[in-house]
């Protein structure tokens, strides 16, 4: 209640301020010059500090106050729409002293000015979720009237939610800090899918291991190279396990796999000898029973077209930094004819726990390219995926979760890892990853 009785005195007070050679029109000269420097000097006040509101961090902040300003903006404009209209109005019909209406014209513009640029750069600096799209459709339509307006209130709505929403996540952390309640007993490594590299410049998993830091979690990567075949990966896999235990004294590790990263580290704990390097393994959407999809794409694509594709992927990640590359065979052991051998050779270790989850998309919406592209594919092959791999495939373990978040977005094969960083009403995705390690943490892992 007391923070609505402000804003609106704030509503009040800044409304004014942008109209206040028309309010204080008919006002004394002593009135107008003295309600004229308190409304100014408020006017920079505002616009220096729109909320005095606390914010768990410096860019919530900034990205609370910008959303604040953007929502006065819209507020005020409607407000001083009148104002605008008389002195166009007035200018049209020949006014004698037009001097006077075209300068409240341009008080009343470069007020509404200062207040939309202040609020609308603060959000463009540090906001996550508006993302590229957003903002280039903020530019692209800003002086396109309605849908700017409309572009606006999007703009607004996103970015007063997440500021809502992280503020919340960041009460929520500091309140759990003593608990800890990611410290397990062994450390996580987490092992990337096919086709993308651990990088320090963009971290594979998104928000996910900051977070779990922030709840007592010690974190290693993977670093094997983007595509190679299975038993190739699994060597690569098997080096690290065995040196960061070796390095470290921790004695094993708790492994969370994306996607094939699942299937090289069941090779390596159940062929290379990490078994007793490793404690449990949860896969997160990991085509265990393969992909129909993969396999018709094999035998159906043209040899030449096949052959460009490798030979350009395999050129460009050897300039990224992997030694040797190889496409086909990384896509060759996604195949269900590949995992069905697989599963009969590679057998689970019974010192270890095994867990999945699986997640999918509701339609072709759901994901971003390529993943909006290949659902409908897969889906015709696969039957309900994530956009890349089935469902049913995705099952392994004594446990297996399955993501069904409400509404119709559904939950692609790159949100589950917050490859987008993107928050998804009615799943959020930092917290299901610490509680699937707070897990581990119960069970003594």
């Amino acid at each position: 209640m007391k923070k609505f009785a402000v804003r609106i005195l704030n509503l009040i007070l800044i409304s004014s301020a942008v109209n206040c050679p028309y309010i204080l029109e008919n006002a004394p000269l002593l009135a107008k010059i003295g309600a004229g420097l308190i409304l100014i000097t408020y006017f920079l006040i505002f616009n220096i500090l729109p909320t005095f509101e606390k914010y768990p961090t410096f860019r919530l902040k900034v990205l609370g106050d910008g959303a604040e300003l953007i929502l006065f903006f819209f507020v005020t404009c409607i407000i001083s729409a009148p104002f605008a209209v008389t002195s166009i109005v007035e200018l049209v019909n020949g006014a004698d002293d037009y001097g006077k209406y075209i300068l409240r014209f341009v008080v009343l513009i470069a007020s509404e000015a200062v207040i939309f640029w202040n609020g609308i750069i603060r959000v463009y600096l540090t906001s996550v979720q508006l993302g590229i799209k957003l903002r280039v459709l903020g530019i692209v339509f800003g002086f396109v009237f309605p849908v700017n307006l409309v572009m606006l209130m999007i703009i607004y709505v996103t970015t007063h939610r997440e500021c809502a929403f992280e503020s919340a996540k960041a009460k929520l952390n500091e309140s759990r800090k003593n608990d800890k309640i990611c410290e397990t007993k062994y450390p996580i490594l987490f092992v990337h899918g096919v086709f993308f590299r651990d990088s320090k410049l963009l971290n594979y998993w998104g928000r996910i291991p900051a977070e779990l830091e922030k709840n007592g979690a010690v974190i290693y990567y993977g670093e094997q190279q983007s595509a190679l075949s299975v038993e190739e990966s699994s060597k690569e896999l098997a080096e690290k396990i065995k040196d960061i235990c070796l390095k470290t004294g921790c004695g094993k590790l708790n492994i969370i796999a994306h996607s094939k990263g699942g299937l090289d580290s069941r090779y390596a704990i159940s062929k290379l000898g990490c078994d007793k390097y490793v404690a449990s393994l949860t896969t997160i959407n990991t085509p265990h029973k393969g992909c129909i999809f993969a396999e018709y794409l094999l035998k159906t694509a043209p040899e030449k077209l096949k052959k460009f594709i490798e030979t350009t992927y395999n050129g460009a990640f050897q300039a990224l930094g992997d030694k040797s590359p190889d496409f086909m065979s990384a896509v060759g052991n996604l195949t269900a004819g590949f995992c069905e051998e697989f599963n009969k050779d590679v057998l689970d270790s019974p010192d270890v726990v095994y867990r999945s989850v699986g997640s999918k998309a509701k339609s072709r919406k759901s994901g971003r390219f390529p993943l909006n592209i290949s659902y409908p594919v897969v889906k015709k092959y696969d039957g309900d995926n994530d956009g890349l791999v089935a469902l049913n495939a995705t099952q392994w373990g004594e446990s297996w979760v399955k993501l069904y978040p409400k509404g119709r977005r559904g939950i692609t094969h790159a949100d589950v890892i917050d490859l987008n960083r993107e928050d998804i009403k009615g799943f959020d995705v930092r917290e299901f990853y610490v509680q699937l390690v707070a897990e581990l943490k119960n069970r003594g892992l």
